[in-house]
């Protein structure tokens, strides 16, 4: 299994290595997500056109958000488990849309606000 903490720390590093950071880390984090969603972005527009590379810009996108993490201090993967857990235990109704098809709708619970 991949240590997501040790990928955050390597991303860094290699943001470092290369010059990409700067003294600003709120500017850096900023920047950082308006690339991620460029990145995911072309994700979507390479599935749509049925392009090759989805993976490769996903792949640019978690590099975006390890780097994020690491920059502001959380541990990626311990979220990722944690989120992982509450969604096992989250209840949803299913409607249909206008279209007809199914929609799932989360239901809000004291446990889960």
């Amino acid at each position: 299994m991949v240590d997501l903490k040790e990928l955050q720390k390597e991303v860094m590093e290699n943001k470092i290595r290369h010059g990409f950071t700067t003294r600003d880390a709120a500017l850096d984090v900023a920047y950082e997500f308006c690339r991620a969603h460029e990145e995911l972005s072309e994700a979507f527009k390479k599935h749509n056109t049925n392009e090759p590379g989805v993976a490769e810009e996903f792949a640019d996108v978690t590099i975006f958000i390890l780097g994020m993490c690491e920059t502001m201090g959380f541990d990626l993967e311990k979220e990722l488990v944690r989120k992982i857990e509450i969604n096992k235990n989250r209840k949803y109704r299913k409607e249909k849309s206008p279209e007809g098809k199914d929609v799932f709708i989360r239901i809000r619970t004291p446990e889960d606000p």
